[in-house]
């Protein structure tokens, strides 16, 4: 069933059954008193797979929730994998790029989409492997990967972006920076871009509002090398998140996010760790990219504190971005 509008307590009918059988069947049980309604039961499913796949935990279940649903129904070996348009997405494709980053062949970040750079490292693994260098991943590939799968260390993906951080310029001059600022975060927005613009960097600001992979195709296109979005959040006070999956994680996010958060954590009380995630904008921009949760969703009281010292929360935003990208040389 494809699942276009969100579905919400209360509702009923076949598209509801659909969920919840899509839930129970990675683990996330609905009573059978439930089925076909969307009650607290199905409510506390959905919050509980929104938090394992590092969503927005809302409750809802929305177009990015429902993508995930689809995507981990899938496993290696399922179905071909290959370059295709719209692109290939599901935890098969991440477990595909997990096997050829630890075994060595860069396939990026462990995104779940196979895009050219898993066909590149999917290619290279195959002419290695003396197979057909086709970029499909069929029964031949998948048995060479099991033979070589004893073979496997860690992430080539981890390992690339940490020497990118050590060779990488120092600093935000020259660096382009690609800001979102949420509906209601437009004026810190102003204020963040000002301070990063003073510091030598190139940024735009994107306060349009749009939905989130269309920020993230943006943000690809400027050829960014840093995403940054000012946002609401799903938790009390503030967090900065950073992109996360299974046995990966963006290291150049997880510098900038825990420096941001901790110039925050004395404005703003951020009781909690940096956080990997995979939101959309965290998970399909091409570079380095955290996200800013400096409220709860619907945190009135939160709201106005920001305001207030909206001049104090963008220099910290900003110090804390310069901090991420200075990466001593030895680090």
């Amino acid at each position: 069933m494809n699942q276009s509008a969100d579905l919400l307590v209360g509702d009923a009918g076949e598209a509801v059954r659909d969920l919840q059988a899509r839930l129970s069947a990675i683990g996330f049980d609905v009573p059978s008193d439930e089925l076909g309604r969307f009650g607290e039961c199905t409510l506390s499913a959905v919050r509980a797979f929104q938090n394992s796949r590092g969503l927005l935990v809302d409750g809802n279940c929305g177009p990015q929730t429902w993508s995930a649903l689809v995507e981990s129904g899938f496993a290696l070996g399922d179905r071909m994998l290959y370059v295709r348009q719209p692109m290939l997405r599901g935890d098969d494709v991440a477990e595909l790029q997990r096997r050829l980053n630890r075994l060595g062949f860069d396939a990026g970040r462990e995104d779940g989409i196979f895009g050219p750079d898993t066909a590149t490292a999917l290619t290279e693994f195959q002419r290695n492997a003396g197979l057909a260098p086709d970029a499909i991943c069929g029964s031949a590939t998948l048995d060479a990967l099991s033979r070589l799968g004893t073979l496997a260390a860690g992430s080539v993906a981890s390992v690339r972006e940490r020497e990118m951080l050590r060779r990488g310029p120092h600093g935000l001059d020259g660096r382009r920076v690609y800001l979102m600022a949420a509906p209601g975060f437009e004026a810190l927005g102003d204020a963040v871009t000002r301070g990063l613009l003073e510091r030598g960097a190139d940024t735009v600001l994107d306060a349009s509002g749009a939905e989130a992979s269309l920020v993230a195709a943006e943000a690809n296109q400027f050829g960014a090398e840093l995403f940054l979005a000012l946002r609401a959040g799903d938790t009390p006070g503030c967090r900065c998140s950073y992109f996360a999956s299974a046995g990966f994680r963006s290291e150049a996010g997880f510098r900038v996010a825990s420096a941001v958060q901790e110039e925050l954590s004395s404005l703003l009380g951020c009781g909690h760790e940096p956080g990997g995630r995979a939101y959309a904008v965290l998970r399909e921009t091409r570079m380095a990219a955290v996200a800013c949760e400096l409220a709860e969703q619907g945190d009135v009281a939160a709201m106005r504190l920001l305001v207030a010292r909206a001049g104090d929360v963008s220099r910290a935003i900003v110090r804390g971005v310069e901090r991420g990208v200075e990466v001593p040389a030895d680090d």
